[in-house]
């Protein structure tokens, strides 16, 4: 047994290395993030402004992938994630000048996130390249429930101590620590890490970037059933982003919520994830990836939103952010094993980058349209009814609009979930 975990941390070493700095990293940015939704809601007190910080975040990312990807396949992993960190910590610098100096506006966290978000069109695909190439395909099923687990740990401990960081000192410790991460991380990746180079294609030197884009989207059109899947998680990121657009200001405007409503449910839905992760990281491959896929998205859609919707506080809240969110690391697994062993290693990166525009698209659409229904139309129409069944259901304001709109989108997931069951081509992924 020992030979056997000392094998295995021998082969993952390059990986476990990128993996905990990288998780550290994160979490300083994921409390940079949390502090700023506050700092905005509080400056507006609007649930489109605060969805907004998401949308300037996704549309370059979407926009910008597919060709993204193509220089990815192209270039050196380690330079490209090297290059787009720096360039995140060099607007979080600024942020944090821009707050120190008392010019921070609402407007300079659009800009930087969608600065942001148009460097992370290269870093993801080149880091998702990068795990391939440092980990065995035996390991795969491990390393992504690992990669989950870490996710669920930021999870979990952003609010905790981003809320305390605000509570005892101020925004600009927050980001101080935010920067503190980044020179751990980028010091191990550049010091650390050997990550080898992908064997690329013969013709690929002749193409250029457009036409090795079209290559990802090609080879997508020829194969249905990633395809299918891809739309499928789509659909569902459009739900799950109405559902995050509406989720602060709910907890943020409703009786019995506030700061610490909105930090306890973000940790439970922490410690949902991380026993998830550690779930798809410990059981052995189910028989149907595809079926375990559906069924996990399944039950998370037709419990977490409906349990938040009607629930009247923060005990119920949890209780609905705990079911909604432990399948998803399992979920989330699976399909990364999909992918990584249907997918080619030297096409990945393009592939990739195809994937985040089609599956992400919906994102910064579902944001969009979950501030703006808020704001404009449910918030107003639930204020004016009298005392009838949609009061006594949800109650009256903003917080009472955003529980609406949960019950509505339990009731939308719960029927996108059900053509793609049908869909042959999908199913044929499991063989």
């Amino acid at each position: 047994m020992k030979n056997i975990i000392f094998t295995t941390i021998k082969e993952l070493k390059y990986f476990l290395i990128l993996w905990i700095t990288q998780a550290f990293s994160s979490l300083g940015s994921s409390m940079t993030s949390f502090a700023l939704v506050i700092w905005v809601y509080q400056q507006q007190g609007s649930a489109l402004s605060t969805a907004l910080l998401s949308i300037c975040s996704y549309a370059p990312y979407v926009l910008l992938s597919i060709f993204a990807g193509a220089f990815s396949d192209r270039c050196n992993q380690k330079a490209a994630m090297l290059l787009c960190d720096s360039f995140a910590a060099a607007c979080t610098l600024l942020v944090l000048l821009l707050l120190t100096t008392d010019r921070l506006q609402i407007w300079h966290l659009y800009v930087v996130n969608t600065l942001n978000g148009a460097m992370n069109t290269i870093q993801q695909p080149a880091s998702d390249v990068a795990i391939s190439l440092l980990c065995p395909q035996r390991h795969y099923q491990r390393v992504s429930g690992m990669r989950c687990f870490s996710n669920a740990l930021v999870t979990v401990l952003t609010p905790a101590l981003a809320t305390a960081l605000l509570s005892l000192t101020s925004l600009q410790t927050v980001i101080f620590f935010d920067l503190a991460t980044f020179f751990v991380a980028f010091g191990a990746l550049l010091f650390f890490i050997k990550i080898p180079n992908v064997k690329k294609e013969r013709a690929m030197d002749s193409y250029n970037l457009l036409q090795t884009a079209k290559s990802g989207i090609k080879y997508l059109l020829h194969h249905r059933g990633i395809l299918d899947l891809i739309l499928f998680l789509a659909l569902i990121n459009f739900t799950a982003s109405i559902f995050q657009a509406a989720l602060p200001v709910m907890l943020l405007s409703r009786e019995g919520g506030g700061n610490m409503a909105l930090g306890m449910v973000n940790t439970v839905t922490g410690i949902a994830t991380i026993i998830g992760s550690i779930a798809a990281a410990t059981l052995p491959a189910p028989k149907s990836r595809v079926k375990t896929i559906f069924n996990c998205l399944l039950f998370s859609m037709s419990t977490e939103n409906f349990i938040l919707a009607f629930g009247k506080d923060v005990t119920i809240w949890c209780v609905g952010a705990f079911l909604g969110w432990v399948c998803i690391p399992v979920m989330s697994t699976h399909m990364d094993v999909l992918l990584r062993t249907k997918i080619p290693v030297p096409m990945q990166g393009r592939i990739y980058a195809a994937r985040n525009s089609l599956q992400f698209f919906t994102i910064p659409l579902g944001y969009l349209l979950g501030g703006f229904l808020i704001d404009s139309i449910l918030a107003p129409f639930m204020i004016m009814q009298p005392s009838n069944l949609l009061t006594q259901l949800f109650g009256t304001g903003k917080g009472a609009a955003a529980a609406f709109l949960f019950f509505v989108i339990g009731v939308f997931g719960m029927l996108s979930c059900l053509p793609f069951r049908l869909d042959r081509h999908i199913w044929e992924l499991d063989k």
